[in-house]
């Protein structure tokens, strides 16, 4: 794509704010603010990966992926504001997903042991992870908010407060991973996913396109459940004071 042609990709955000001027949406500050930063962004880490895909180093690779963890990780706990200790909980639910997730795949030899393949990947993992961790605080707080009565009944005749609590993590856990699962059944009949139509636009067989899109399409759903199951088991007490009951 020439530097015009991308230039002629911001009719795109002019309609937009045209269209919420129209409404009166006052959307125009953020989207303008969010044009901005997403391509600078975008710029930069594409000046980034040129480099450590030239240098091939660990040390940067890992360096990348913990960073990618790290802004994950804020960005998700934002969902569970007043849960002390969330944050290193989100974290290590996320760390644990890439790497398993990525170990099974070098581990197979599914993929390349090489930066064009793990960094990429690793991105999409962690940032599905991320998704599925918000979605999860969120169906907790709201779980916890409508239960609290069935909660207390349980604790007062002697439950565990995972016992208590079981019913709403189990209902989180799986309000967390619907989106996954539900691209999974309309993929190919309703979009086509974005790693494989890059292959298809970048001049790939449209049929090792596909390949690398089940890839990622079934260890997306595996690293949905891991993430939820994780961070439902790290994080249940933070709902709980001290003395187990209800916060």
């Amino acid at each position: 794509m020439s530097p015009i042609a991308l230039g002629f990709t911001l009719t795109f955000i002019i309609i937009t704010m045209v269209l919420s001027k129209w409404q009166k949406l006052g959307l125009e500050k953020d989207i303008a603010w969010g044009t901005i930063r997403g391509a600078l962004q975008l710029l930069f880490i594409g000046y980034v990966l040129h480099f450590v895909f030239q240098t091939e180093h660990i040390g940067l690779i890992i360096g990348i992926i913990a960073i990618m963890i790290m802004i994950a990780t804020q960005n998700a706990g934002k969902r569970g504001i007043g849960l002390k200790g969330i944050h290193w909980r989100i974290a290590a639910a996320i760390a644990v997903t890439e790497i398993l997730t990525m170990g099974l795949m070098l581990g197979f030899q599914i993929i390349k042991p090489t930066t064009q393949f793990i960094i990429p990947i690793s991105g999409m993992t962690i940032g599905s992870s991320m998704i599925v961790c918000g979605l999860f605080l969120n169906q907790m707080n709201r779980e916890v908010g409508s239960s609290r009565e069935l909660i207390d009944a349980l604790l007062a005749l002697g439950a565990t407060p995972k016992q208590a609590i079981q019913q709403a993590l189990q209902r989180s856990v799986k309000a967390s991973m619907i989106p996954t699962i539900d691209g999974m059944k309309t993929v190919g009949l309703v979009q086509l996913p974005g790693m494989m139509t890059g292959m298809i636009i970048a001049g790939s067989s449209p049929i090792e396109a596909v390949r690398y899109q089940i890839l990622i399409l079934f260890a997306f759903t595996a690293s949905a459940a891991m993430t939820g199951i994780i961070l439902s088991i790290l994080s249940y007490k933070l709902w709980f004071a001290k003395d187990m009951t209800l916060r």
